[in-house]
């Protein structure tokens, strides 16, 4: 009777115990395997968050490298200076050609007009407000673009007057003022003219082309400008190329920050597309490769583990029943918990045959 009690009170002592150790061991894995899926989520986000501003560095360049290749200069300028011809037969006459200029329409080596894009072409006159410019009255400009062999390929002569119809520029010829708007002008405006900080001058704007598209097959590089008139007087002169944009380089011309931001998103949606195309090929390929080595006769590892003796299979299954809900397919397991499992379970036998050990002693003594 006396053994019989001592067991019973090892007993009663022993099964706190073993409880209180399974709680404990339950609560390490359950901080041991909070800690490794908190740390693959950390992972994960990096991850997603590294292939996102990826993806968008990629997208942006994308859109920069057709915005630069695909639009043109928007404008272009050039200073004209013109020159006479000298060589004269006839004494009387000094000067043997109207005024005459050269522009190139180089830039660096590079022609400065985008093959297939219509421009707008005018050139800007700062005349003197002289008796001899009104005298002049209306005057012809005569244009003739050339190609590198020196082929001519458009050309233009257009009056002042008509130029200010057609471009709505009221500045076809010098504006007419009368002699007491002339004296009250200069003796308001007398002390600019003695400074020098204004002139008595006029500016005048003379469209040359429209619409001119340049030939792509014989690019223009120069642009030949002939005043027809060699009395005129001029102080400078300027040629100016205005891009007339349409359909799709005018709104990325003037709506940038949209036409950017559509860009950008679209690219976006199409790599991430292909990110994740090529993302779940991958998966599909890396779930076909345990298939087949199940078919060629080759087992996961995790099943050796299940082909223990009968014995140690036995002491599993009891203490998977004592584990109770934490007990889990392997399947089911990353590889960290696989491993954090497998060493619970050897620990939870261990101490089961301990304590079998133990109360086969006491009942023998």
């Amino acid at each position: 009777m006396d053994q019989e009690n001592h067991l019973a009170s090892e007993e009663d002592v022993g099964e706190p115990l073993v409880i209180i150790g399974q709680v404990l061991l339950r609560l390490q894995q359950t901080v041991i395997l909070g800690i490794s899926r908190a740390r693959q989520r950390v992972l994960q986000g990096l991850t997603v968050f590294s292939i996102v501003i990826l993806l968008l560095l990629i997208a942006a360049f994308l859109y920069g490298t057709f915005y630069f290749s695909y639009m043109p200069k928007a404008a272009f300028s050039a200073p004209v200076y013109y020159y006479y011809r000298t060589d004269c037969e006839s004494p009387s006459s000094f000067w043997c050609s109207y005024p005459v200029a050269n522009v190139s329409l180089m830039r660096s080596k590079n022609h400065a007009l985008t093959f297939g894009q219509a421009y707008r072409m005018y050139l800007q006159l700062e005349m003197p407000d002289s008796p001899a410019n009104h005298e002049v009255g209306m005057f012809m400009i005569k244009t003739t673009c050339f190609s590198q062999g020196g082929d001519k390929l458009a050309s233009s002569a257009r009056t002042a007057s008509q130029l200010q119809k057609a471009s709505s520029s009221r500045f076809g010829m010098l504006r007419y003022q009368s002699d007491l708007l002339k004296t009250l002008g200069t003796l308001l405006f007398l002390p600019a003219f003695l400074s020098g900080a204004a002139e008595q001058k006029q500016v005048v704007d003379v469209e040359l082309f429209s619409e001119f598209v340049d030939d792509p097959y014989a690019p223009s590089v120069t642009v030949v400008i002939e005043v027809l008139s060699s009395r005129v007087q001029i102080y400078s002169s300027q040629l100016y190329v205005h891009a007339h944009f349409t359909g799709l380089r005018y709104l990325l011309f003037y709506y940038p920050i949209l036409s950017a931001l559509i860009g950008v998103a679209s690219n976006f949606t199409f790599l991430s597309f292909l990110f994740i195309l090529s993302y779940i090929r991958q998966l599909l390929r890396l779930q076909q490769k345990p298939e087949q080595l199940t078919t060629n006769g080759h087992q996961p590892e995790w099943n050796d583990v299940n082909n223990q003796p009968g014995k140690e299979k036995g002491l599993s299954t009891d203490t998977a029943e004592r584990l109770g809900p934490l007990q889990t397919d392997p399947t089911d397991l990353s590889e960290d918990e696989r491993h954090l499992q497998l060493s619970s379970n050897t620990d939870t036998q261990n101490q089961h045959a301990l304590n079998q050990e133990d109360m086969y002693q006491s009942k023998a003594a």
